[in-house]
């Protein structure tokens, strides 16, 4: 495998401030009668990438956690994005030369971070692009409960994050990332993901502004 082929080992950095997110073009108002929270790729294998306990991913999971709690009280959809190992290099596609095999059908790699596990009410979709569209019914599940807006958190901010939100936008649905509940490669690369989501495709907000407004 090329090092091209291999995810990167993340130095500790720390999430935008509230007076570093950059203002978004689109002044959509978050309503939880219509959003949907969507948890990307919050699975093992991603998450072995950052150190073990420290900052982003130790500090996203626990926003996480807040949104996933506040969000099931308030009655929206739980969506979360999870791939299966062991793909099959014809399912797995351009991606395989980008990033290799990928994880291996194991829990190790497969599994999604124990402090967030979905119950049994919320939705599994199979990750099969970088957007959580692609190949899945997302779309569907959300129109068919009259959910137009998504709130996106997760790993990582400029690959399926930032590629989610894009893909929701053209097909018109609200996408909402939540700046300090996504991470990334480096800070460079999570405020690119940031500026260019608040720039042409959704709003931007804080988990704390999330919070303060679906309860």
């Amino acid at each position: 495998m090329s090092d091209a082929a291999r995810l990167p080992a993340i130095a500790p950095y720390a999430l935008p401030a509230a007076d570093e997110l950059p203002p978004s073009r689109a002044d959509w108002r978050l309503d939880p009668a219509r959003a949907a929270l969507l948890v990307h790729d919050m699975q093992r294998y991603f998450l072995a990438a950052f150190g073990a306990g420290e900052s982003p991913a130790s500090a996203i999971e626990g926003r996480i956690t807040a949104l996933l709690d506040a969000a099931r009280r308030a009655g929206m959809p739980v969506f979360y994005t999870a791939q299966k190992g062991a793909q099959d290099r014809r399912d797995r596609g351009l991606q395989a030369d980008l990033w290799g095999p990928g994880m291996k059908a194991a829990p190790e790699h497969e599994e999604i971070a124990p402090a967030l596990a979905p119950r049994a009410e919320d939705f599994i979709l199979v990750k099969h692009r970088y957007s959580a569209f692609q190949r899945s019914n997302l779309e569907t599940l959300m129109r068919a409960r009259g959910r137009d807006q998504l709130v996106i958190c997760g790993v990582y901010a400029h690959i399926g994050c930032q590629a989610t939100a894009l893909e929701a936008f053209q097909r018109d649905i609200q996408p909402f990332m939540v700046a300090d509940a996504v991470a990334d490669f480096s800070r460079a690369w999570h405020d690119t993901a940031i500026r260019t989501v608040a720039n042409c495709s959704g709003v931007v907000l804080s988990a704390r502004q999330v919070l303060e407004t679906i309860g």
